[in-house]
């Protein structure tokens, strides 16, 4: 089959599809790989390690879309890449389509089949390749937390980890999953006061021992998540509902309540974040201040380190990736990992929660193969 890599568009997105390791691993298995040229640059990358990882490099993305079976990508196909979408196309990529009404829609004219890395599953229920970007977004959560929180960036002054005899910073993390447990980590790493919330007592016991007591944990109600986010210095959004768009779990009234020059890291936002004020931001411009919280919403806050996030995420896709290129649409139907990971085939919404989020008509996978 032949695999093409474009060059990521998204403002101040460094990642790359594959990585020339990956190529080796594709060619190896009989494929023909086609590159963009510089697709590769933000990880250091260059045309000739791809050459000599077997790939072909191509002048444009123009010419990878109208040459390739399988796209292979990183963040959400922008305007531009999904008109050139065909019918019989796999798509590989993140696409958290619920909250973007204008992407599904040219997802669906296209005719393309879009698997979703958010929504594939593994043998344990887990969402293996959204895992290793959570890991990425949760740590970097609290490092732009403590630089929103600079004097000279609207925020209070106040240093994450205190130093002896001051106190530290107070952060609440929303959501116990994978985002918030590396947040967790590395906030309670610097020395601050964390709190987690979640509503599964099992997830909030699993924390209490894997911290051994170094962060408090709440079950999440209406009282917990007002109590500690008006007490917060830093809130940290990190609620997942696979596909879906995330629930508001802060409203806009709550701000008046919050401390002056207090964080909001939101990064749910993808998925359309989990406050109520929350706006995607970007790399260039990540914070804006609403009744005196300092909000960071960057929707691709991985691209930031990109040499880590491309390995750690091609890691996790390359046998899903071999997987589409040896059997095409045939390993969607045959592996029940990938069934999930369908959002688009053939003009029709194959996930039920984008779906509903949408606002769309779910067609199961059968009746949108026949």
């Amino acid at each position: 089959m032949k695999v093409g890599v474009p060059k990521e568009i998204k403002t101040h997105e460094y990642r790359v599809g594959l990585t020339p390791g990956a190529v080796r691993e594709y060619v190896a298995a009989g494929h023909s790989v086609l590159v963009e040229t510089n697709a590769g640059a933000g990880i250091g990358a260059t045309d000739d390690k791809y050459r000599k990882a077997g790939a072909t490099i191509l002048d444009s993305a123009h010419e990878i879309f109208a040459s390739s079976e399988i796209i292979i990508k990183v963040k959400e196909p922008q305007q531009s890449e999904w008109t050139q979408l065909r019918e019989n196309q796999l798509l590989f990529t993140y696409l958290h389509l619920a909250p973007d009404p204008e992407q599904a829609k040219g997802l669906i004219e296209s005719g393309c089949t879009a698997i979703a890395y958010e929504t594939v599953t593994d043998a344990r229920g887990g969402l293996p390749l959204l895992a290793p970007m959570s890991e990425v977004a949760g740590r970097l959560s609290i490092e732009a937390a403590g630089a929103a929180l600079k004097r000279y960036a609207g925020g209070r002054g106040l240093l994450i980890g205190g130093v002896p005899g001051v106190q530290p910073a107070r952060i609440v993390v929303i959501g116990g999953g994978v985002v918030g447990t590396h947040a967790a980590r590395m906030a309670a790493g610097l020395g601050a006061e964390v709190t987690i919330i979640d509503r599964s007592i099992p997830r909030l016991r699993e924390l209490d021992e894997l911290f051994e007591g170094r962060v408090r944990t709440r079950f999440s109600t209406i009282d917990a998540v007002e109590e500690e986010v008006f007490s917060a210095d830093v809130v940290i959004g990190a609620v997942l509902v696979p596909g879906a768009s995330a629930p508001k779990l802060v409203s806009r009234g709550m701000l008046s309540s919050m401390r002056k020059g207090s964080v909001i890291v939101d990064v749910a936002i993808d998925q359309g974040g989990c406050f109520e004020t929350s706006r995607p931001t970007t790399h260039a411009d990540p914070t804006y201040e609403m009744d005196g919280v300092i909000h960071y919403c960057v929707a691709n806050m991985p691209g930031a380190v990109p040499l880590t996030s491309s390995q750690a995420l091609n890691n996790a896709t390359l046998p899903f990736g071999l997987a589409l290129a040896n059997k095409g649409f045939s390993a969607v139907l045959e592996n029940p990992h990938l069934r999930a990971g369908l959002n688009v085939h053939r003009g029709r919404l194959t996930y039920r929660a984008v779906a509903e989020s949408l606002g769309l008509p779910f067609s199961p996978i059968e009746q949108a193969a026949a």
